[in-house]
């Protein structure tokens, strides 16, 4: 894995990270104080949270599964959160040995987890960077050294532009990233929402905005972040309703997922 060198760890264990929520959430071990008041907070609303959790990481191997079977060989995690079971690389290279995987991740904890990871593979690396300065982000030498934007890759943003408040230009940064990645690219994307119980999704936000700045938006919202892919089938739907053959539940859901590719002009 390539290294680069770095400014001293702030790790900022006393404000809750939406990365280490996450953790708590997919029941590891790698979060603070902080950030369990803030699971615990969402918990109190919407209890179920974590199986939404667990239906978001199986909806990211079904469709990074479908990616490499496609022929993609780059992908580009931004907000990848922590390792755990079944990450990124490790489904992208058992379809296509030798794909290559760049994590990125604002929280520092997430670049020191990786790097013991991936040590000894040459063709992943973990960049610490910010999803809200794009071009930064995409020129850092680690992400040039593995994804070549002139050819297809697939861009996931996983739970992660929700915590993109409105006045900060979601949209915009979406375009940004869109209009780097070549055509034949994929989007493998999630959002949280609250369309199944809007009040319950207000008292989500509320709960979690107490740090965080999550924005709950609505699936034509979410839609809207597709713009200029092609939105593959089934559409905008609940994680475990994306070409699952397995059960849901479409009553009780927290997220909207789906998989775009971007076409020619």
């Amino acid at each position: 894995m390539a290294t680069d060198e770095v400014p001293p760890i702030d790790l900022k264990t006393d404000i809750a990270h939406p990365a280490r929520v996450y953790d708590y959430w997919l029941g590891g071990k790698d979060n603070f104080a902080a950030d369990r008041e803030v699971a615990e907070r969402a918990l109190a609303v919407a209890p179920d949270m974590p199986r939404s959790a667990r239906s978001n990481r199986q909806f990211l191997k079904r469709a990074v599964e479908l990616a490499a079977g496609e022929g993609i060989r780059q992908f580009l995690d931004i907000g990848s959160g922590l390792p755990t079971a079944e990450n990124t690389h490790q489904i992208a290279q058992r379809t296509a040995p030798g794909a290559r995987v760049v994590y990125v991740d604002n929280d520092p904890i997430v670049r020191v987890h990786g790097e013991a990871l991936l040590a000894s593979d040459a063709s992943t690396t973990v960049v610490q960077g910010d999803l809200r300065r794009p071009e930064e982000l995409l020129s850092h030498p680690q992400v040039t050294a593995l994804i070549d934007f002139t050819q297809p890759l697939a861009l996931l943003l996983l739970g992660v532009l929700h915590f993109v408040p409105d006045d900060e230009d979601p949209y915009g940064l979406m375009a940004r990233l869109r209009d780097a990645m070549a055509p034949g690219s994929y989007l493998i994307f999630s959002h949280i929402t609250g369309d199944a119980d809007p009040d319950k999704g207000r008292e989500l936000q509320e709960a979690i905005n107490r740090e965080a700045r999550a924005t709950v938006r609505t699936r034509e919202e979410v839609t809207r972040f597709f713009d200029g892919f092609e939105i593959l089938e089934p559409g905008i739907v609940p994680p475990d309703q994306w070409r699952n053959d397995g059960p849901s539940d479409p009553d009780r859901f927290w997220l909207w997922t789906g998989v775009g590719i971007k076409r020619p002009a």
